[in-house]
C-alpha cells in the first residue's frame, strides 16, 4: 500500500480524482486534515494514478509518504476486524470526558459505540477537520499535542485560529503551555 498528501486542492476534486484512479484498486482520501490538504491511501499502483491525474488537473503540490501501511482505507479492513476481536475480550468503562471520534467528529456515549468508532478508524478516513470544529463547537479554546513532533498544532492553527494549540514534544514545551495556559 501507500499515501500521499494533497495540498492545495478541493475535496471534491480529490475524491473525484479517487474514483477515477482506483480501477479494480482501491484509493481513497484516508484523512482530511484541513481545508486544502488531504492524505489519499490505497494500492501502491492506483495511488500513483491518482497523483498523475492530480497533476494533470493543476494540483500543485502532492507527495507521497514514506508509508506502505495504507492507514484509513478499506484495505486495513482485515486489521481491523482482528482488533475487534481483541477488543471484545477487554473490560470497558464509559470514559468521564467526552472525547470526539476522528472517524465521524462526533461524541458517542455508549461503550459500544466507542468500539464500533475505534474499529473504524483503521479502515474509514480520519475527519480531523471536523474533530477540530466539533471540539470548538463544544467551547474548547485549548488544544494539547502530546508526543513527538508538532504536525497537529499545525492544523489546528489552519482549522481554527481562535484555538491555542500547543505541542507537548519537550519538558520545556509542556512548561511553556502550562506557563501560558495558567496566566
Amino acid at each position: 500500500g501507500a499515501m500521499a498528501a494533497v495540498l492545495g486542492a478541493e475535496d471534491q476534486l480529490v475524491l473525484d480524482v479517487c474514483a477515477e484512479a482506483a480501477g479494480s484498486q482501491v484509493v481513497v482520501p484516508a484523512n482530511f486534515n484541513s481545508p486544502g490538504q488531504i492524505v489519499i491511501g490505497g494500492d501502491a499502483d492506483a495511488v500513483d494514478r491518482a497523483l498523475a491525474l492530480l497533476a494533470e488537473k493543476g494540483v500543485r503540490k502532492a507527495v507521497k509518504l514514506a508509508v506502505s501501511v495504507p492507514s484509513h482505507t478499506p484495505l486495513m479492513r482485515e486489521a481491523a476486524n482482528r482488533l475487534a476481536e481483541v477488543m471484545a475480550g477487554l473490560a470497558w468503562q464509559a470514559p468521564q470526558l467526552p472525547v470526539v471520534q476522528n472517524v465521524d467528529a462526533k461524541v458517542h456515549d455508549g461503550i459500544d459505540a466507542i468500539r464500533t468508532a475505534l474499529v473504524q478508524q483503521l479502515y474509514q478516513p480520519v475527519q480531523w477537520t471536523g474533530c477540530v470544529q466539533a471540539l470548538a463547537g463544544r467551547g474548547v479554546t485549548r488544544i494539547a499535542e502530546c508526543g513527538p513532533g508538532k504536525v497537529l498544532t499545525g492544523l489546528v492553527k489552519r482549522i481554527d485560529k481562535a484555538i491555542d494549540g500547543r505541542s507537548l514534544a519537550t519538558p520545556g514545551d509542556f512548561e511553556a503551555a502550562r506557563e501560558a495556559w495558567s496566566a
